[in-house]
């Protein structure tokens, strides 16, 4: 075998070792979970035309696992943690204006498991003088479907009756959006742990969930397939993680008892400067700051519903109680975000941007699914409608 037969056997080698060493990091990762229903909601998206000279609306959500007694806090800390948001929320934010002229707003999804009343009270206080809304976030383990639905009645009747929360159906019963503890929506875990109902959808659906916003997942293994969407999905009887696959808003008629999902971004990308690729996966917190580039990344992933390509939803999450993560949502990275909003605003005609929360977020976009050509404001309690409290 000549020298040059050698070196370039060594080279193939060696590129074969790169190729599998990426495989195998991208499955520790999960990538290969959800790469395909990227790659194909990218192209449809590529596909899609908006007008070059029509504004473009972007709808930031916070979605917050509001969680005060993260990892064992004793009630001394976990009191400190609610104080702090009820305290410097609205000085540090309070003078922050959108498109609309409306301050940010902010969703606690406060978990049911570890209720604390003084806790709820505090931010349904802060709630109430227009800084965000409180919905339902929840961790259970090896449970039954009994069980969770007498669970989800028995606190949205306690939210809603107690301490003036959440929003309401148009017959009057309360509304609620809901995020499911360690990701593990509709039984999603391959293990099978923090959760145990398979039919986990209907049991929301039947109690007045108006939609979840749990995923993206990733780099969990309960992510879905389906990635960057808003969609309808259906339990199946004796079957877990329905919600892998579901049916665009706006595709058509909704299904019968179906739940709407609405996904924050998920996608890859080589930030500048960096050494490596990342996933972009929505998420706020003190590695993950916000910033204009990853703003890029979150309009690009193209959430939206179909009939409004101008309205792009952005739905991030965090878990806001936790010191690290507040120094972020609290303090300069996020204060330094939200100016930065502002001076886009001003300098580019084409771009608007609207602070809503999981609530505002569903009703655009069943608006939007309605046919809706309005404004942003005029769509914001389309449905379901604010607590009478508020």
């Amino acid at each position: 075998m000549s020298p040059a037969q050698i070196t370039l056997i060594a080279a193939a080698a060696l590129i074969l070792a790169g190729i599998v060493t990426v495989a195998l990091a991208a499955r520790r990762r999960n990538i290969h979970r959800w790469l395909g229903g990227y790659l194909k909601h990218e192209s449809e998206r590529r596909s899609s035309r908006i007008d070059p000279d029509s504004p473009i609306h972007v709808l930031l959500c916070i979605a917050d696992h509001f969680e005060p007694g993260w990892d064992g806090a004793s009630i001394e800390k976990a009191d400190a943690r609610v104080e702090s948001w009820v305290r410097d929320y609205p000085a540090t934010h309070g003078a922050f204006r959108d498109s609309d002229g409306r301050p940010p707003r902010h969703t606690f999804f406060y978990p049911i498991d570890q209720y604390e009343p003084r806790h709820v009270d505090a931010i349904a206080g802060l709630c109430r003088a227009g800084f965000g809304e409180v919905e339902v976030h929840l961790h259970h383990d090896h449970d039954t479907a009994a069980n969770l639905e007498a669970t989800l009645n028995r606190f949205t009747t306690l939210f809603a009756e107690k301490h003036g929360l959440l929003g309401r159906w148009p017959d009057g019963r309360p509304a609620y959006g809901f995020i499911h503890g360690n990701w593990a929506l509709d039984n999603s875990r391959p293990d099978g742990r923090w959760c145990g109902v398979n039919n986990e959808l209907d049991i929301l659906q039947r109690t007045g969930c108006f939609a979840d916003f749990t995923l993206p997942s990733a780099p969990d293994a309960t992510q879905t397939r389906k990635v960057n969407s808003i969609y309808y999905a259906t339990g199946r009887p004796g079957c877990c993680k329905s919600h892998d696959r579901g049916v665009d808003v706006g595709a058509g008629p909704p299904p019968p008892g179906a739940l709407m999902l609405i996904q924050g971004p998920l996608r890859p990308w080589w930030p500048r400067g960096s050494r490596t690729p990342k996933v972009e996966n929505g998420c706020i917190q003190h590695s993950q700051p916000p910033s204009m580039a990853r703003l890029d990344q979150w309009t690009r992933a193209g959430v939206s519903v179909r009939s409004r390509p101008d309205w792009v939803f952005v739905k991030l999450h965090t878990h806001g109680a936790t010191e690290a993560n507040t120094r972020v949502l609290l303090g300069e990275p996020m204060t330094r975000f939200h100016t930065d909003l502002a001076r886009r605003a001003a300098a580019d005609h084409r771009f608007r941007f609207h602070y809503v929360t999981a609530r505002e977020m569903y009703n655009l976009a069943k608006a939007a699914e309605a046919g809706f050509d309005g404004p942003v404001l005029g769509a914001i309690d389309h449905l379901v409608r604010p607590s009478p409290s508020r």
